[in-house]
């Protein structure tokens, strides 16, 4: 092999590794941060149910039953967890999620409206709002605080935000836009 055949092979080896690690690098982002931790022997461990009896921990990367086809968001209100789910039922991004004073029955949704900074019903600076239900008065969607902060909501104050981490929040921002589906489940 001459000099310049090796040089090029060389050269094209590097180049291949840089766009594997490219696409690496990519894939871990797209992870929420609680799947990129290792897990320790905590975690496999079972919690008891209702009736006292030892049950498995939920995979988070199984979508609930009955939560629907084709682009969505699933929303577990049990799991406090939502799933963005693309083209061919992939699901693209996974994270737990707080809560909000008042939730929307189980059923399917639609976004009907976005902002992108403002004051929640908390008093909160949020952003990345995406909503998709009115229940009893007060409307319901996705947030992020601005200050990251994912605390439980005053159980006094009728709330609507279901807070997620930033990231998380910018996710939700990126997939849902108006009109698409979301599925919240029991």
């Amino acid at each position: 092999m001459s000099r310049s055949s090796s040089v090029l092979v060389a050269g094209l080896t590097a180049a291949a590794l840089a766009a594997v690690g490219f696409l690496a690098f990519q894939a871990s982002a797209s992870v929420s941060d609680e799947f990129a931790k290792p897990k320790g022997p905590a975690s496999s461990s079972t919690a008891p149910g209702a009736d006292g009896t030892k049950q498995k921990p939920k995979n988070p990367l199984t979508l609930p039953a009955d939560s629907g086809k084709g682009v969505r968001v699933v929303y577990a209100l049990g799991d406090r967890r939502v799933w963005l789910v693309g083209e061919k039922n992939k699901l693209r991004r996974t994270f737990a999620v707080m809560p909000s004073t008042v939730s929307p029955k189980p059923g399917s949704y639609t976004v009907t409206s976005r902002s992108g900074s403002l004051a929640g019903s908390d008093g909160v600076q949020i952003e990345h709002v995406v909503r998709f239900a009115r229940t009893d008065g007060v409307s319901v969607g996705f947030s992020a605080a601005v200050d990251g902060t994912l605390a439980a909501p005053d159980p006094e104050k009728k709330t609507g935000g279901v807070r997620m981490k930033r990231a998380d929040g910018d996710a939700v921002w990126g997939f849902a836009t108006i009109g698409t589906k979301v599925v919240v489940v029991p």
